[in-house]
């Protein structure tokens, strides 16, 4: 299948042949074989000039994931155990520096500062990282365009790490500007631009010199996401950053939200689904009319429903009200991308079993739908009323980002990755202890935020309740509150975050050998199970 493929109407493709998506080939192999084709060898050439900067975009995205996981393991442990320190104590004890790490961990590993920090690391560093790694190939590839001055692209993803890292360090030792997703030092900030600048340029001239006219919606969804970033990234640095009114801060920052989640992560995913599922199934999206409703509704109203998370604050009422209006409209969009995601896969949902790209996408786009669909749910205010100041707003955004994206992602660097380096994955096994990890684990994540918010709401509307039928009723107090929460916590620390992290340790391991050409020989894809086989 051609990359045009990629959105154009099924009347103007032919009839696949293919039932099992499509063996990876290694470079060498793609242009040197005597039966390649002149698309191959143009595919094979553009790989081989993004290999630098896309491996270093997947290596140090890969890395902040797992430094993620680690800071949301503790930071869920922190709720449910106040003096809890990782790693084992009597190691500390024989070392003689017990006292130091308890002390590091009291100080400077508080739940204050290791739950922004979780989320910088998860959000700047493995999400866009991410996003930008297979943003990078993908505009190479559709554009039919090979990566030129690739040290350009390396450059402003260092500059980005540099930010990242300092941004984390800094809010480990107590700097935070308190507004959400947004906390990390000006100076991170202005590295993360500096490292923005080269890479986002760099994309746009490359969509500039694009040597095709077909109207892919992956690059529509891209240069998008490319496009908006410095918007509200740079425009919500420098009104935070002037003597606004804490409540006008507040606006902006809820405004930021917005488009970081949906203009920024949202369409980065986007644009790998709607690529990656017609490649690996050999077939067209379904409606390209309905990509194009779904684009321009997600990426218009995507921006303006950020203000219902002020919902009942001191804010002007017709912010909220018109977030709530955007929100209830962006069902429109949702809809038109959860129909033609599902359409396109009817009759080949079996393929599932065989490809771990299709598998982690498909997935993906269900969370998609279970975290748009809870996100216009949550912005009405009689529900707002009892998920306000509780755990539901993270459940939302997690499964948008660790359900939805995460996976999205995931498959991308199994599909994009052996292109680059001139080898399969090494272990099928592997691949499917990853899956089942990040799926199961995600999900006890995503879900015991959402029950945890449930049920903390309920608890703060009802202030007296039931203890058992044998004894009277006895009164809540807030701190009462927060500590029926933990039973929650403490099931997402021991099953969730423990069975995620563990997937991603397995993952980084299996691309750490797939980086050092430790794998199967190129020729034939690392498939969970030979088509016909037994599962």
């Amino acid at each position: 299948m051609t990359d045009s493929q990629n959105i154009l109407p099924a009347a103007s493709v032919a009839t696949p042949t293919a039932t099992a998506p499509e063996p990876a080939k290694a470079v060498a192999k793609v242009q040197t074989a005597p039966t390649a084709s002149p698309e191959s060898v143009e595919r094979a050439i553009i790989d081989q000039s993004a290999k630098g900067p896309v491996l270093t975009f997947f290596s140090t995205a890969i890395f902040w994931l797992i430094v993620s996981t680690f800071l949301g393991y503790v930071a869920s442990r922190k709720l449910h155990t106040p003096n809890f320190v990782p790693g084992p104590e009597w190691l500390y004890s024989l070392l003689g520096v017990d006292g130091i790490i308890r002390s590091i961990f009291d100080t400077n590993f508080t739940y204050g500062r290791v739950w922004p920090a979780y989320n910088t690391a998860l959000i700047y560093g493995w999400c866009s990282l991410a996003g930008m790694g297979v943003a990078t190939w993908l505009i190479g590839r559709l554009c039919r365009v090979s990566i030129q001055a690739p040290g350009v692209l390396q450059l402003g993803a260092w500059f980005w790490n540099a930010g990242v890292a300092l941004g984390i360090v800094l809010l480990l030792a107590g700097y935070n500007t308190g507004l959400e997703y947004f906390e990390i030092h000006r100076a991170a900030r202005a590295c993360i631009f500096i490292g923005y600048l080269f890479i986002g340029i760099w994309g746009l001239i490359l969509f500039r010199y694009k040597r095709t006219a077909a109207p892919y919606i992956s690059v529509s969804y891209l240069v998008a996401g490319f496009f908006l970033f410095p918007w509200f990234f740079g425009a919500a640095d420098l009104l935070t950053s002037a003597q606004l009114p804490g409540v006008m801060k507040n606006v902006v920052n809820a405004w930021f939200q917005g488009g970081l989640f949906n203009l920024w992560i949202g369409t980065l995913g986007l644009a790998a689904a709607y690529y990656f599922i017609p490649k690996v199934i050999n077939q067209p999206i379904y409606s390209y009319n309905l990509s194009k409703i779904g684009f321009w509704g997600w990426v218009f109203l995507g921006g303006l429903t950020a203000m219902t998370k002020l919902n009942g604050g001191p804010v002007p009422a017709y912010l909220v009200t018109l977030s709530i209006a955007a929100s209830i409209l962006l069902i429109i969009p949702i809809a038109c991308l959860t129909v033609n995601f599902g359409r396109t896969m009817t009759g080949h949902t079996e393929k599932m079993a065989y490809s771990p790209t299709l598998r982690f996408t498909y997935v993906g786009t269900v969370f998609f739908a279970i975290a748009a669909g809870l996100s216009v749910l949550g912005a009405l205010r009689s529900v707002n009323s009892f998920t306000g100041f509780t755990t539901w707003d993270y459940g939302v955004k997690h499964a948008l980002v660790i359900g939805f994206f995460s996976m999205v992602m995931f498959g991308a660097i199994y599909y994009i990755t052996p292109r680059l380096v001139g080898c399969e994955w090494l272990s099928r096994t592997f691949i499917k202890l990853h899956f089942l990890g990040t799926a199961y684990g995600g999900a006890t994540i995503i879900a015991l935020f959402l029950i945890g918010g449930l049920a903390t709401g309920f608890t703060l509307h009802n202030p007296t309740v039931d203890v058992t039928a044998a004894y009277t009723a006895r009164e809540f107090t807030f701190a009462n509150v927060v500590q029926d929460a933990g039973a929650y916590q403490a099931v997402k620390s021991y099953i969730g975050y423990t069975f995620f992290g563990l997937a991603q340790l397995i993952f980084a391991v299996h691309f750490m050998f797939m980086r050092l050409r430790i794998g199967q020989p190129a020729g034939e894809p690392t498939l969970l199970a030979n088509p016909g086989e037994a599962h």
